[in-house]
């Protein structure tokens, strides 16, 4: 497995940053490669992504989401992947967010892709566009401000 950990300070207060993220259907708004997710159940989401050319479909499992705090998942088939995104209140009106990701990269594109650090720097750039997505708009598009608890081991 391979990761990838970035942040990024926004200069908007915790619960819009939050709930903002909560709103997987418009992460294509700025996450590059990222098509469509869809929100089937309350922790259940289905992707379709392009990277490199090569287009994917797989489902992802909310499996911790705690409001203001953090959403973490796991993709539930195809390409192994995990991660967790947390959310910092920096002062009233500044929020850091950090995203932690594991994944698990296929084929000789992908590996190549990982050890030349594009994975990082995609994660970065769509940090940056999330930061520029919520800061212009000063409030969010939705909320879901339901706690999924953490599986027992």
């Amino acid at each position: 497995m391979s990761g990838v950990m970035e942040h990024v300070d926004v200069a908007v207060p915790i619960r819009t940053v939050y709930d903002q993220w909560t709103q997987f259907e418009a992460f294509p708004r700025f996450m590059e490669g990222v098509h469509e997710v869809r929100q089937l159940t309350d922790t259940m989401t289905h992707w379709t992504v392009e990277i490199a050319g090569v287009k994917r479909e797989f489902d992802a499992e909310i499996t911790e989401q705690l409001p203001d705090e953090r959403v973490a998942w796991r993709s539930t088939e195809g390409t192994r992947q995990a991660g967790v995104v947390t959310f910092h209140r920096l002062d009233e009106g500044h929020t850091r967010v950090t995203l932690q990701l594991e994944f698990e990269p296929q084929g000789v594109v992908e590996q190549a892709g990982d050890k030349l650090g594009l994975v990082d720097r995609r994660a970065r750039a769509d940090l940056d566009r999330f930061k520029q997505f919520i800061e212009r708009r000063g409030q969010e598009t939705g909320a879901w401000r339901g706690t999924v608890d953490r599986p027992t081991p």
